[in-house]
């Protein structure tokens, strides 16, 4: 049964019936919007080749537009990009920071918000993990590590693995009294949350489209305020990075004045059209909606999990901690046999040895978080 209250339709998606999709935290499933979109434009590159460049080239501004505003941004402030990763990468090789500089991070962070800090240690950087999930990056935490040689507060908006949401606000704020940036990763947050770049003070988020976001996979976005541009290095160009990208030969001229400098090569029209697309239906339906439901959701999830014994691994102490992902175990139970058996009963989670992880979006039901629970032992 479909709730009317879900702001995201089901009948918006081409999901298999019977099929409880809650996996969000790996990989979204398109829109029907969105595919379809995807499969005209391939249709077109098979009919037409390159006479449909032109018309894919002219419209990569207004994706750019399309994604600054759904975050509060400017289009001039975005780069198309790969991964997440590449967004941290093109931050941390950007900046000229050697001996006797510092970056923190969390210690429970993903790779791609981990490797491209990590590897400054090569030139002499100093990077500092906060022991997380049993220190939270916290304003707190963070003043007790932070000092004048800290010169990158680097964090996942949500953490990937328990989902626990930090407060980027304040986090900012501690990092900027210290002459600190305040980087984040947004992947695990943006799409089932809203976020204001300007309000919450950060100087650069960068996000992979494929999970909350629901666009297809190898398409992200970096975001870097406008007035650090000329502060980060442009380390990787590619022939998309000059100024004229179509005066193939003129080597001497300046890169591109805004973050499209670092697109590098031949654009992902595809990806890039994916990920517009999907967060024009995100926005039709309402971000704060979706955050709204998808809150919902995880508290019946988690109240119902308690009620049956299991140890819910997230912390869901306050409402502003909270998000689209919970994690939960029981010390009897072996997760990942677990995760097999909801799957094989058409409930699609991810697994681990440390728990069997939920992540619903704006289109689940109450109806399917009570099949979930239906089906534990």
């Amino acid at each position: 049964m479909i709730a009317a209250s879900a702001p995201l339709a089901r009948e918006a998606f081409a999901l298999a019936p019977g099929l409880v999709y809650v996996n969000h935290a790996a990989v979204g499933v398109l829109p029907i919007a969105t595919r379809d979109a995807v499969r005209a434009m391939v249709d077109d590159h098979a009919a037409r080749g390159v006479l449909g460049t032109w018309p894919r080239e002219a419209a990569v501004p207004a994706y750019r537009r399309r994604i600054a505003d759904f975050i509060g941004g400017r289009g001039e402030e975005i780069a198309l990009l790969r991964n997440t990763g590449d967004g941290a990468t093109i931050i941390a090789q950007g900046l000229d920071l050697g001996p006797g500089d510092e970056v923190i991070t969390g210690a429970n962070e993903f790779g791609a918000n981990a490797y491209p800090w990590l590897v400054l240690r090569d030139r002499g950087v100093t990077v500092t993990l906060i022991d997380a999930p049993r220190e939270r990056m916290t304003p707190d935490v963070l003043r007790r590590y932070i000092s004048a040689r800290t010169k990158i507060v680097a964090v996942s908006w949500v953490s990937f693995e328990d989902g626990y949401r930090h407060d980027l606000a304040a986090l900012a704020e501690v990092a900027h009294a210290h002459g600190a940036l305040f980087v984040v990763d947004a992947i695990q947050g943006l799409g089932a949350f809203p976020l204001d770049v300007n309000a919450t003070g950060v100087d650069a988020v960068y996000a992979g489209g494929a999970k909350w976001l629901m666009a297809l996979q190898g398409i992200s976005f970096l975001w870097l305020r406008a007035s650090l541009l000329d502060r980060v290095a442009l380390r990787l160009p590619g022939w998309r990075s000059a100024a004229d990208m179509w005066n193939f030969l003129d080597f001497d001229q300046p890169p591109a004045p805004n973050a499209s400098r670092f697109e590098g090569g031949t654009a992902n029209y595809l990806g890039a059209l994916s990920l517009a697309t999907s967060i024009d239906v995100l926005a039709s339906a309402g971000i704060e909606r979706i955050a709204a439901h998808v809150l919902r959701l995880t508290d019946r999830l988690t109240e119902g999990l308690q009620s049956r014994g299991w140890t819910v691994v997230s912390d869901r102490s306050r409402d502003d901690l909270k998000s689209a992902i919970v994690l939960f175990r029981r010390e009897d139970v072996d997760s990942v046999a677990l995760g097999k058996r909801l799957g094989e009963a058409n409930i699609v989670t991810t697994y681990r040895s440390n728990g069997v992880r939920i992540a619903p979006h704006g289109y689940n039901t109450a109806d399917e978080i009570d099949r979930i629970l239906d089906d534990l032992p």
